[in-house]
Parts: C-alpha cells; sequence; structure tokens
C-alpha cells in the first residue's frame, strides 16, 4: 500500500541518478545550495549513507530494504521541519525501486539521470580510490555496468551531462530540468 505522508503543500523530491563517478553527491550538495540561495526550505540527502552497513542481508547486495526503511524516516523527519524540497543522491535501477522511493519520501519524485564520458568517470573515480587498486577497479567495473543497467531500464524523467560543467553549472541545469514540467 502507497502511503504518501507530504506534510507540505508543494512538497517534492529530486533524485539524483547515475553510475557511480558521475557526480551525483557533490551534484546533490550544489543543488542544494542554489536552494538555499534561493530560500527554498530543503534537504539533501545521500542514499550511499543511508544503506551503509556490513553485512548486506542475503539477497540485496546494496541493502535496499535497509535505504527505503531509513529514507522512510529521515524524510518524514525533514518534511516535519519544514522542508518543501528534499534532493536526494543515489542509484535506482528499477521502476520498481522508482515506485519505493517516491512512496518512503512521500512526495512527488522527479529522477534526473546524471551521466558523464567514460573518461571523465575514470578520472573522477582514479582521483576518489588512487590508493586502494582493488576498490578502484570494482568502482571502474561497476560504472561500465551501472550505466548498462540503467540506459536500459529507461527510469529517469530527464538527463544532464556533468562531463564539461562546473558543479554550479551542473546543478543550474538540474533544477532547470526538474521546474521544466519533470516533477
Amino acid at each position: 500500500m502507497t502511503t504518501r505522508r507530504r506534510t507540505n503543500p508543494g512538497a517534492r523530491a529530486l533524485l539524483l541518478n547515475g553510475t557511480v563517478g558521475v557526480g551525483k553527491t557533490s551534484v546533490a550538495a550544489a543543488v542544494g545550495d542554489l536552494l538555499a540561495d534561493a530560500g527554498v526550505p530543503h534537504a539533501v540527502i545521500d542514499f550511499d549513507a543511508l544503506r551503509q552497513a556490513w553485512p548486506a542481508p542475503p539477497g540485496d547486495r546494496f541493502n535496499h530494504g535497509l535505504l527505503l526503511r531509513n529514507l522512510r524516516a529521515v524524510a518524514a523527519n525533514y518534511w516535519e521541519a519544514d522542508a518543501t524540497r528534499l534532493v536526494l543522491a543515489g542509484v535506482i535501477e528499477t521502476r520498481e525501486e522508482r515506485e519505493q522511493c517516491a512512496d518512503a519520501v512521500g512526495a512527488a519524485l522527479t529522477v534526473c539521470r546524471l551521466r558523464a564520458v567514460p573518461h571523465v568517470v575514470s578520472h573522477r573515480l582514479t582521483g576518489r580510490h588512487a590508493d586502494e587498486p582493488g576498490t578502484l577497479r570494482w568502482h571502474l567495473d561497476r560504472s561500465c555496468e551501472l550505466d548498462a543497467i540503467l540506459e536500459r531500464a529507461d527510469i529517469d524523467d530527464f538527463t544532464i551531462d556533468t562531463s564539461a560543467r562546473s558543479l554550479t553549472e551542473t546543478a543550474a541545469a538540474v533544477l532547470h530540468g526538474a521546474d521544466r514540467g519533470h516533477v
């Protein structure tokens, strides 16, 4: 059963979806900065923080169940604190996961897929995991795998390329896309 707990009129959520290394967390923070500059009550939520636990239960490799339980609780707290926008950074791979996230946040959910050309993603991941060769290899492999999964899934409302834009330019493009009726 879907339960929408939207406590503020016009409350909306924006999920930045995309492969590893594409800039979801950084762009979400920049979107949050632009919303703050515009005086829009909001919160930025990183899915990785909400699912970070070890070990993952059998059959739930990326702790999706834990993510949804935490997202439901955290989103409710932000709505109660008068947020009108949630900016989410994370990965969803299926329409079912999209619906589950929309239900967990209790508001209209727009999904923006961030993309970048492979050499940019590789450069970013190499910078992030330079001292961790095993972790770097996993992330490089996962970036290609996940990009193909997301391309087939086609669950995003719009797409923004992060390859050559600054964080502020990317965040502005994301907000423009979300405000153009993609909500």
